[in-house]
């Protein structure tokens, strides 16, 4: 990848994580928000900057990193433009396995990601297993409208779970489903970044694999790959970054869709600059789309899955009519 397209990503991230971190019910300039990050200043803009935003920034940056990541490895190796884990149903596949492990009492920053990635496996299993009983595994349209079946599968399961919910937990568990990360805390972010970056790490590593699966099947075969224990092991890892983006901050669509285009259209090809570079893009995006959620109707604050949606749907609809 070209160093200018390195430099353009890392000058967008970092004014847009100084500028989240400055906005907000008491407004910061970015003189006093370098000062708090540096341990100057007065006691209560330290708190506001480590305690409540910081936190929220941190995991805004991981959840599109994870997402940007998934959408990318997802897309090579179904070789689908319009694959990501939103519109595939991963993503309402874990949000299903995150309900039922609280349902079930489960607890804790660690414990619901693992339940929101057995979810997550399923879903992406039953969308390729629907594709393929109507014959199209390749086709887009048609593995994009088993996502959409599994998708609302995931929702009506959810609606089913909370069903005799007292009204707080119903309340709190759509806004969980429409997206947010206001109520992040450094655990959740240390969790969120543990198990992303185990899986980050081993999609980065089979970075080469992607690209032979981008070929097609039988080339790949033909350069020596298992495609379906490829396959299948990519299909996992990126499973287990929706989940665990899932988990810390509800449903959160279109990120992975839209970034990886972007990396592409700046001419980028191999996967593995590919992967890093839709991490911090995706990082860039979800911020961003915080950053709108706060500032767009004080005091009351927007989802984070309504903003990127609002930016993702008409993006995916350009897509969509170029492979018409």
């Amino acid at each position: 990848m070209k160093r200018a397209v390195w430099v353009v990503l890392v000058l967008v991230l970092v004014p847009l994580i100084i500028l989240a971190i400055a906005r907000g019910a008491v407004p910061l300039s970015p003189g006093d928000v370098i000062g708090a990050l540096a341990g100057r200043g007065d006691a209560e803009t330290i708190a506001i900057v480590r305690t409540l935003r910081l936190p929220r920034v941190a995991l805004a940056v991981l959840v599109g990193a994870g997402l940007g990541m998934a959408g990318a490895a997802l897309q090579g190796s179904l070789r689908n433009a319009l694959a990501e884990p939103y519109l595939l149903g991963v993503s309402g596949g874990a949000a299903v396995g995150a309900v039922c492990g609280v349902a079930l009492g489960l607890s804790g920053d660690a414990a619901i990601p693992l339940a929101a990635f057995a979810g997550a496996a399923c879903a992406i299993g039953a969308a390729l297993i629907v594709a393929r009983a109507a014959g199209g595994r390749a086709d887009p349209r048609v593995l994009l409208m088993s996502g959409v079946i599994i998708g609302a599968f995931a929702n009506a399961a959810i609606m089913i779970v909370l069903a005799d919910a007292p009204p707080n937990t119903v309340r709190g568990a759509l806004w969980w489903m429409m997206g947010s990360v206001a109520d992040a805390t450094w655990s959740r972010v240390a969790w969120l970044a543990a198990y992303g970056v185990l899986a980050a790490t081993f999609l980065v590593w089979y970075a080469r694999d992607i690209d032979a699966l981008a070929l097609g099947e039988e080339p790949a075969a033909a350069l020596g790959i298992d495609v379906e224990r490829s396959a299948r092991r990519i299909f996992l890892l990126s499973s287990l970054l929706a989940a665990a983006t899932v988990a810390a901050a509800g449903l959160v669509g279109f990120v992975g869709l839209v970034v990886p285009h972007l990396l592409r259209a700046a001419g980028v090809r191999r996967h593995r600059p590919l992967l890093l570079g839709s991490a911090l893009a995706g990082s860039s995006l979800v911020v961003a789309a915080d950053l709108a959620a706060r500032i767009a109707r004080p005091p009351a604050e927007l989802p984070l899955g309504a903003v990127t949606a609002i930016l993702g749907v008409p993006f995916f609809l350009a897509q969509l009519r170029r492979l018409a």
